[in-house]
């Protein structure tokens, strides 16, 4: 039976709920409702499981913080014997513009803190992610503010398509794998 680690990152704690760092909450918040799952806090985080097409998930808001992330993934991976390519890790990302996904097997941090640490945890850079634009609209300098601050009003009204998609992406990565994913939804 094929089992699998879905990991939304992002930051613990009420103020920052709705930053756009946060997509990765969003996500799995998402997810868990559509599968009707309930997260438990755990070590290292929030963790819930369910099966999708009688595969095994597992669904970890990390509570580590978003630069401390790698050793939740670790520690869930190895936990449950999860092979690497049956991991997936969702986040923000400032390359794409606003609402867009892109899905690949293996990166560079892209200048994500949260991806560098679970490299540097994992010791590979060779497992699947899903990145959400949240696009580049700040000054130079202003990253950690912009990613830091809530969606605009406007940002707002179209967001929940946006993670819809993202969720849609994620359960066909489940059932049909990376490959398929990256052809339907890129």
């Amino acid at each position: 039976m094929d089992k699998f680690l879905l990991v939304g990152l992002g930051n613990p704690g009420e103020k920052y709920q709705e930053n756009r760092h946060n997509i990765g909450f969003k996500i799995a918040d998402a997810l868990s409702i559509k599968y009707n799952a309930y997260f438990e806090t755990m070590k290292y985080g929030d963790i819930t499981s369910f099966k999708i097409k009688g595969r095994s998930i597992w669904l970890l808001k990390p509570s580590t913080f978003m630069n401390l992330s790698g050793n939740a993934v670790r520690y869930y991976l190895l936990k449950h014997n999860i092979k690497l390519c049956n991991l997936l890790i969702f986040s923000d990302d400032l390359h794409l513009p606003f609402g867009k996904i892109r899905v690949k097997g293996k990166g560079a941090d892209g200048g994500h803190n949260g991806h560098k640490d679970i490299i540097e945890k994992l010791s590979t850079s060779s497992y699947p992610r899903l990145r959400f634009g949240v696009g580049s609209n700040f000054k130079t300098g202003e990253q950690s503010k912009y990613v830091l601050s809530d969606w605009s009003e406007k940002e707002i009204i179209k967001l929940n398509n946006f993670i819809e998609l993202a969720v849609d992406a994620i359960s066909n990565f489940c059932i049909l794998g990376l490959d398929s994913t990256m052809s339907k939804f890129n």
